[in-house]
């Protein structure tokens, strides 16, 4: 019997555990290996914050992964959160102001 190496499986294949990783706070290097992947990442995690039903994590969970990602995918994750649902920036206002603050001088560059 040859046993043959698999191919690793792509990250846009894969099943991200969202739910694991806002409870334990570690995003896996894997998903952040490439500025693709991290994109593939951050819109992944919108429409999961969308999808789920409220209380299923808090802003600070959310808030500690996001802080993991560079902060180009920080700003994109709020601009795909405006674009995909305009109206849940109301729910993510404190999440969003507290982000959006460190970067108001990148901004405007």
């Amino acid at each position: 019997m040859n046993s043959q190496p698999k191919p690793s499986v792509p990250f846009a294949a894969q099943a991200v555990a969202f739910d694991e990783l806002l409870a334990s706070g570690k995003i896996p290097q894997d998903f952040l290996a490439t500025e693709y992947v991290a994109q593939q990442f951050v819109e992944r995690l919108v429409h999961y914050v969308l999808s789920v039903p409220a209380g299923s994590y808090t802003m600070a969970q959310l808030s500690h992964l996001l802080e993991q990602i560079d902060p180009r995918a920080q700003v994109f994750f709020f601009k795909r959160l405006k674009e995909t649902s305009p109206e849940s920036l109301k729910h993510f206002a404190p999440l969003y102001y507290g982000f959006m603050n460190e970067f108001h001088s990148l901004l405007f560059t």
